[in-house]
């Protein structure tokens, strides 16, 4: 076994005392199973609550964090102290990923818990022991990165040329698809107004707005932060519109 010293601990990481399904994380999903005792010695378990921050754009990069359940809004600072919404993390999704580089050891985001999640951390000299042991695990990241890189081109797109009406409801569609819905039909997480602004490059005033006009025409239905989708053809003509 690769003799790894144990991780920098962030003060505002609480240790996971209770059971951990490792196999709900991209880290074990990928590695050979003989090197899960590696993996097994050398991580950190923990869990956050809504609205903790996992890190700070800013931070030293210490290590690298993946994902056995809940949900993590990625987001930067932008013009005029603005939030930008990079995306969301899931289960066996990577944060903190972002921070590596040849060129900076600083994170360029921040990582926000939106619902309560349970996260595997893993120092950045054991990932990097960990990519050069296991080619699976390599060849997974890389497609990894390929498709984050992939789905942010695309936004890219759809900020230059697609209507805000559309962008909304393109957006209330992904995270439906990707995130799926409660008992009760409502997206699974609650999101607020401001992080749907900030990751369709709206305005807030112009989402709320707009929300209320979905709600009107029976596309969705809120409580508060929970939206459900009622009428999913209509929402994917909103995508369809030509930008002005």
């Amino acid at each position: 076994m690769v003799d790894i010293a144990i991780p920098f601990i962030f003060n505002n990481m609480k240790k996971e005392k209770g059971d951990f399904d490792a196999s709900r994380t991209f880290l074990y999903e990928h590695c050979l199973k003989e090197w899960w005792p590696a993996l097994d010695a050398n991580r950190q378990v923990f869990r956050y609550k809504r609205g903790e921050i996992v890190f700070n754009e800013g931070d030293e990069v210490k290590g690298v964090f993946f994902l056995a359940e809940g949900v993590v809004k990625i987001h930067k600072r932008w013009a005029d102290g603005k939030d930008l919404v990079v995306r969301f993390a899931r289960q066996r999704d990577i944060i903190g990923h972002r921070g590596l580089s040849t060129y900076t050891h600083i994170y360029p985001i921040t990582a926000t818990v939106l619902a309560d999640t349970t996260v595997c951390y893993i120092s950045i000299d054991f990932f990097h022991t960990t990519l050069k042991v296991n080619p699976g695990f390599a060849n997974a990241f890389l497609m990894f990165m390929a498709d984050e890189l992939m789905l942010s081109e695309q936004r890219m797109r759809d900020m230059a040329h697609m209507q805000v009406k559309g962008r909304v409801a393109k957006a209330i569609l992904a995270i439906e698809d990707t995130f799926g819905t409660d008992a009760n039909g409502f997206l699974s997480f609650a999101i607020s107004r401001q992080d749907i602004a900030s990751y369709t490059g709206a305005a807030y005033e112009t989402v709320y707005k707009l929300l209320m006009e979905f709600s009107e025409a029976g596309m969705i239905k809120t409580i508060g932060k929970d939206i459900a989708i009622t009428d999913r053809d209509a929402l994917e003509m909103l995508t369809h519109q030509p930008g002005q």
